[in-house]
């Protein structure tokens, strides 16, 4: 038995890719590598880990039945290119959720296919402007292991605003509110339960802003992953049965 999280970094890779011909140069000298490159770069060097990364132009966007069977948890960033998403590969995520899989939901992911088929939701509507203002990230739920090792806030100089009305179905729990300078606030750290599996939706991550080179943010991401990392227990059943015990 392998006692190491298995963990995949998925990322659409569009504007991070000097290789791509709708390329943003000031997001290439952010991320040269790729956001999920820098994200995957904090798990590789902890032994706790096994990481591979996969992108939206490879074959079945890097997401095979024989990948999604290999991931304990799955990191999810997407922005731009949420409907080149194949639905066949969403509900192939949404499967392996369901039986145990975990899933980091990250920024603008929140209107990815994936997210929103798991939240029952079709818009993931909420309010956003690029000032580049300051973020506060209340923790909420200080007992909360996603919070472990985080102090009453966490502080984001720049950050992109996003405000409520969020819609989503309510958190099953709620890590983090934010607040910004304009005086919104947000609800930033949710947690779900769908199946099996756990769900957590972060909001720091701004393509633009070195967010993903923030050790607080990543220490949170860190915490999520262990999270939702599927745990061993009774496999639940289901349909007629004759009695129980």
């Amino acid at each position: 038995m392998n006692d190491k999280i298995r963990l995949t970094v998925w990322n659409e890779y569009r504007q991070d890719n000097r290789d791509f011909e709708g390329h943003e140069e000031d997001v290439v000298e952010v991320y040269p590598d790729g956001i999920h490159e820098a994200i995957a770069g904090h798990f590789g060097v902890r032994e706790e880990f096994e990481v591979c990364t996969a992108t939206l132009d490879e074959a079945e966007h890097g997401l095979t039945e024989g990948v999604l069977d290999d991931t304990d948890v799955l990191i999810w960033w997407g922005h731009l290119a949420h409907d080149e998403v194949e639905d066949e590969v969403v509900d192939r995520v949404y499967d392996s959720v369901l039986n145990g899989m975990g899933l980091i939901v990250l920024h603008s992911a929140h209107a990815s296919k994936i997210f929103r088929k798991l939240c029952g939701t079709d818009t993931q509507g909420l309010k956003w402007r690029e000032a580049g203002e300051t973020e506060r990230m209340w923790v909420i739920e200080p007992g909360h292991p996603i919070a472990e090792g985080i102090d009453e806030f966490l502080e984001i100089e720049t950050a992109e605003t996003y405000g409520e009305r969020f819609d989503i179905p309510d958190p099953d729990e709620l890590v983090f509110v934010s607040w910004f300078e304009g005086g919104e606030v947000f609800r930033s750290g949710c947690c779900f339960n769908r199946g099996k599996g756990r769900i957590f939706y972060f909001k720091p991550g701004h393509e633009e802003y070195p967010i993903f080179y923030n050790k607080e943010v990543l220490k949170v991401i860190e915490n999520a992953v262990r999270w939702a990392a599927p745990s061993e227990g009774p496999e639940p059943t289901y349909g007629n049965v004759e009695r129980w015990g």
